[in-house]
C-alpha cells in the first residue's frame, strides 16, 4: 500500500524540501537582468583617467560631426551662390542685349519716319511744282496781252478789265501757293536761276550783270519753277592805239 503522507511530502517544492521557504529564497538570490537591459554604470566606480578619456572621446566625436555638417552646409551654400551669380550675370547680359536691340530698333524707326516724311514732302513739292509750272504759260499770255493790247473804246476797255481781273485772280492764287517771280535786272548772272540767251555790249553795267529779263522766271520757296531768260552785259572791246593816232590825222585832212 501507498503511504499518502509520504506522497504528500514528496509533492512539496524542492526548495521547501531543501529546508528553505520560497520567500526567503527569492530575497536571497535576486533574478538576473534581461539581456536587452544594460546595467547602470556608476561613473564613480570608474577611475579618473578612464572618465577623462571617455569625456574627451564623446566631445571629439560630437565636435567632428558638427564640423563636417557645417562644412557640408557651407559648400552647398557656396555652390548655390555661384549658380545664382552665374544666372544673374547671364540675365544681365541678356537684358543688355535686349536694350541694345530696342535702341537700334528705335533709331531705325526714327530714321524711317524722318526719311518717309522727307520723301512725302519732296513728293508733294514735285507734284505742286509740276502743276504750277503748267500755269506759267497762261500767266505769260496775260502779260503779253496787257502790254500789246491798247483799248481805244469803252467796250474794249471793259474787255480789257475783264481778262485783267482773271489774270489778277490767277496771280493771287500763285502767290498763296508760294510762287514768286524773279527780279534779276541789275543782279550778277547766276546760272542756278538765270539762263543767258543774249549778250549786250555796254559800259553802263559791269560785265556779267543782267541787263534785261526777256522771259520771267519763277521760284517756289527755294526751288526754281522756271529759269529766267535774260540778257547779260558784256564789256566793250578796247580800242587799239593805232585807231586813236589815226583819228586826228583824218580830221586835219
Amino acid at each position: 500500500m501507498i503511504d499518502f503522507e509520504t506522497s504528500s511530502d514528496n509533492s512539496q517544492n524542492p526548495e521547501e524540501a531543501a529546508g528553505g521557504s520560497p520567500t526567503t529564497a527569492n530575497q536571497t538570490n535576486p533574478p538576473a537582468p534581461a539581456p536587452d537591459e544594460q546595467p547602470d554604470v556608476d561613473l564613480a566606480d570608474l577611475g579618473s583617467p578612464d572618465l577623462e578619456a571617455y569625456a574627451q572621446a564623446m566631445a571629439g566625436s560630437y565636435t567632428g560631426a558638427q564640423t563636417d555638417s557645417h562644412q557640408t552646409a557651407l559648400a552647398i551654400a557656396q555652390a548655390e551662390i555661384e549658380t545664382k551669380t552665374r544666372d544673374n550675370e547671364q540675365l544681365k547680359a541678356h537684358l543688355e542685349d535686349i536694350k541694345n536691340q530696342y535702341a537700334r530698333l528705335a533709331a531705325d524707326f526714327d530714321n524711317f519716319r524722318k526719311r518717309t516724311q522727307k520723301e512725302k514732302e519732296d513728293q508733294e513739292i514735285q507734284i505742286k511744282c509740276s502743276t504750277l509750272k503748267e500755269l506759267l504759260p497762261v500767266v505769260d499770255n496775260f502779260e503779253r496781252a496787257r502790254s500789246v493790247i491798247k483799248p481805244q473804246t469803252d467796250s474794249e476797255m471793259n474787255i480789257h478789265k475783264s481778262y485783267q481781273s482773271v489774270y489778277k485772280l490767277l496771280v493771287d492764287g500763285l502767290k498763296r501757293a508760294g510762287v514768286s517771280p524773279m527780279r534779276p535786272e541789275g543782279q550778277p548772272f547766276d546760272p542756278n536761276f538765270h539762263e543767258a540767251v543774249m549778250r549786250e555790249t555796254t559800259d553802263q553795267y559791269p560785265e556779267g550783270t543782267v541787263t534785261e529779263e526777256l522771259v520771267r522766271g519763277y521760284v517756289l520757296g527755294e526751288k526754281v519753277l522756271r529759269h529766267s531768260m535774260v540778257k547779260v552785259a558784256a564789256a566793250p572791246e578796247p580800242t587799239s592805239q593805232t585807231d586813236q593816232t589815226e583819228a586826228p590825222a583824218d580830221s586835219e585832212t
